[in-house]
């Protein structure tokens, strides 16, 4: 009979750790899973206030690269662009020069611009660029070596109002297009 008593002993030994664990158990993953809830709902709040904090910082920087290329795409259409750069007495070759690297610089000064743009809208400044570089040397194509630069600003804008549309007013209403569905 010792033996029968052994086992029942053990029964109610293990029986009484069992109360006791069992309980502790479903507090533990009750509190495991509430704590868990809770700091994946902390996690996705942060998650939240740092890209607000973001888009608030990189949202006026985007705005800012916009205006800045509508800036270059205004500054190297042919008529301001001639306006800017003509000296009297210049040489069509000198003026094309000048014309070829006016556009170059601007353009380089606003490369840092294309990180805030969409890639469709740095395409068409990029176009309108190279389009009114063409234009400017086809223009120079025309006319002998001795013009001079007002031939040479004549030329450019007699080309220019035979073309429809010039390709920084493309792009120009392009960015402004973009600005109106992103703002």
């Amino acid at each position: 009979m010792a033996s029968g008593n052994t086992s029942s002993d053990t029964l109610s030994i293990l029986f009484d750790i069992l109360k006791f664990l069992l309980p502790s158990v479903f507090v533990f993953a009750a509190g495991y899973f509430t704590v868990k809830k809770f700091l994946d709902t902390e996690s996705k709040r942060r998650l939240a206030e740092i890209r607000l904090a973001h888009q608030n910082v990189v949202t006026p920087m985007r705005l800012q690269a916009y205006e800045r290329m509508a800036i270059f795409l205004e500054r190297i259409n042919p008529n301001i662009l001639i306006t800017r750069t003509y000296k009297s007495g210049m040489s069509s070759r000198l003026l094309q020069s000048e014309l070829t690297k006016m556009i170059r610089t601007e353009f380089e000064h606003n490369l840092s611009q294309q990180i805030y743009m969409s890639n469709h809208s740095w395409e068409m400044v990029k176009t309108a660029k190279e389009e009114i570089t063409k234009l400017v040397n086809i223009s120079s194509s025309k006319l002998p070596a001795t013009a001079t630069g007002v031939e040479l600003s004549q030329t450019i804008l007699q080309i220019s109002q035979q073309i429809e549309k010039l390709p920084t007013q493309v792009a120009l209403e392009y960015i402004k297009k973009e600005i109106g569905q992103i703002f």
